[in-house]
């Protein structure tokens, strides 16, 4: 009987069958030949011969189908025909343009309108003895402070400036509105211009129920642009407006609000005159934006800044302004608007 070959490595363990026995190869044991034995001498190792197997991939085969596969893709979206680019459309155009303008800050409608009007603002300046009221010490210690000077200070003899306020030009030919609080009493009065060109204006026409004076400068710049002005008739309160002017002679300032009110009364703190049919609003005020416009947020006139009102004897600002309507102020000129 045959035993099965020791240390096979085949993958079985069975005896193989009698016939297949002739290819197997006797190998003769390091010991057997070293001693002389015998091949196939009884108890000395027997080694099979490896059985052939069928063809198996290995790894550098797996590997070589990977990268061949991936070559076919690469080739393959290569020479693939592309899509054309998508054509653009009005609306992705218009998608565009609202994200830029969600995404950029854009001036607010105050700055817009105020500078519409700035070519018509004026500086207005009346020379004269000095006013010993209140409000004219109040105005003087703020010139001083803005020019840098001691609050007490006086100016050159033959340059006391006895009112700075605001004006606006509504005729290209240099008819300018203004307070007549601002020029009352003044032997000399100068405009400035917003290229900075200085004339010195005369008073045409004063219209006192209103606190209105017309003025007419007497030189001016050759590309002056009027002021547009816009009726009152619609005008609501919440309305956004803003103030231009010359606050304590700093400027132009602009301040921006809304109409708190209209068809408001005024009783000037001397209570030597009462105004009527005022437009209220809170946009910042100060001695010195008198005469100035008061706008919308197109730029447009709606009235002239007239009167604060504060109960104290600082004068400041509180949140209580009037003017009048344009409608008004306009007629002081002999052309009314509407």
């Amino acid at each position: 009987m045959r035993r099965p070959a020791l240390y096979s490595r085949s993958p079985g363990t069975q005896p193989q069958a009698a016939d297949s026995t002739a290819d197997q190869a006797v190998v003769p044991s390091p010991e057997g030949e070293g001693n002389g034995a015998p091949a196939g001498a009884p108890g000395s190792p027997v080694f099979a011969k490896p059985a052939k197997a069928g063809w198996q991939p290995g790894r550098r085969s797996f590997a070589f189908m990977v990268v061949l596969s991936a070559a076919l893709a690469a080739g393959g979206a290569t020479w693939w025909p592309r899509h054309s680019a998508k054509a653009l459309t009005q609306k992705d155009i218009d998608a565009a343009v609202l994200r830029t303008l969600q995404t950029q800050t854009l001036p607010s409608p105050a700055a817009k309108a105020a500078e519409i009007v700035r070519p018509s603002i004026v500086r207005v300046v009346g020379y004269g003895p000095e006013k010993a009221t209140p409000e004219a010490k109040i105005q003087k210690r703020g010139r001083n402070l803005a020019n840098g000077k001691p609050p007490e200070a006086d100016a050159p003899p033959g340059e006391v400036e006895r009112g700075v306020g605001t004006g606006v030009v509504i005729v290209d030919k240099g008819v300018i509105l203004t307070n007549l609080h601002v020029v009352a009493g003044a032997e000399t009065i100068k405009v400035t211009f917003s290229d900075g060109l200085e004339a010195v204006a005369t008073i045409t026409g004063v219209q006192p129920e209103n606190d209105l004076a017309v003025l007419q400068a007497q030189k001016i710049p050759d590309d002056l642009i009027p002021a547009v002005m816009r009726s009152t008739g619609d005008l609501q309160s919440g309305d956004q407006v803003a103030a231009v002017g010359f606050p304590f002679g700093i400027g132009p300032s602009v301040s921006a609000g809304v109409v708190s009110g209209l068809k408001r009364s005024f009783r000037s703190p001397e209570g030597k005159q009462e105004l009527g049919n005022l437009i209220q609003f809170d946009a910042a005020a100060n001695p010195g934006n008198s005469g100035g416009p008061l706008i919308n947020m197109d730029g447009e006139v709606l009235g002239i800044v007239t009167a604060i009102l504060n109960p104290t004897q600082q004068r400041t600002f509180i949140g209580i302004g009037f003017a009048v309507p344009i409608e008004n102020a306009a007629s002081a000129a002999g052309s009314p608007p509407f």
